[in-house]
């Protein structure tokens, strides 16, 4: 039972939710129910942190959380970034018109198909329109995206979580980024033996055997072979 100190801010989807011990796909643990109150504590990319009502938490694909409904924004105020349809809208309407504008000019003969493959690549627009309800496609994030014309959840994940995300939808504030390990860049450091006197060469690095000089061996006739052309 939810309680009273308990405020969820978003409820698992319809189809319930895979989640996980850690943001890790190896580590699995007891999916979630359909619909089921969460609370939103917590983001690491698209991971984010979930707590029931009961205390137990678990990560989960944040991106796939459903927002629970939040009083309208105050008169003038505007909406949230990862709220408003308008940005999203607007990048799928301009790269519908790239993409008429080059098959325009191809099927008027002003350019090659070579050209127009050059100039569509890497155009990724989807929408669906009906009455009301709208569903986008957000190339940049790789999900569908559903859309009442005042704010936007997502619908559907192209691919699984991501540290790398931005966490859009979530609700909450991100988190600060992971820490990265960077390796030193560059080659290994010149290493510089001294050699012992009276011990001979000083040893090669990293275990390499010296170069050494190996003096010409004389081998003496033999006097029962016989004459080859040339011998004196």
């Amino acid at each position: 039972m939810t309680t009273a100190e308990f405020r969820p801010t978003h409820v698992v989807p319809q189809d319930g939710l895979p989640a996980w011990e850690a943001p890790d796909v190896n580590r699995p643990t007891t999916p979630l129910d359909a619909l089921l109150p969460v609370r939103l504590v917590d983001r690491l990319g698209d991971w984010g942190r979930i707590v029931c009502a009961n205390g137990w938490s678990a990560w989960v694909d944040g991106r796939l959380l459903v927002a629970v409904p939040r009083d309208p924004p105050a008169a003038g105020r505007p909406l949230a970034r990862t709220a408003d349809p308008r940005p999203l809208l607007a990048r799928a309407e301009e790269a519908l018109a790239r993409y008429r504008r080059a098959a325009e000019e191809l099927a008027a003969g002003g350019t090659d198909g070579e050209s127009f493959r050059h100039r569509t690549h890497g155009l990724r627009v989807g929408m669906i329109v009906d009455g009301e309800s709208v569903w986008l496609y957000d190339a940049e994030h790789e999900r569908w995206v559903y859309c009442d014309g005042t704010r936007l959840s997502t619908y559907a994940a192209g691919d699984g979580p991501s540290v790398h995300g931005d966490g859009a939808d979530s609700g909450e504030a991100a988190g600060p980024e992971p820490t990265q390990v960077v390796d030193a860049v560059g080659p290994e450091p010149t290493q510089v033996v001294e050699a012992v006197p009276g011990s001979g060469p000083a040893p090669a690095p990293y275990g390499e055997e010296p170069t050494r000089r190996i003096p010409p061996v004389t081998v003496d006739p033999d006097p029962d072979a016989p004459a080859r052309p040339g011998d004196a």
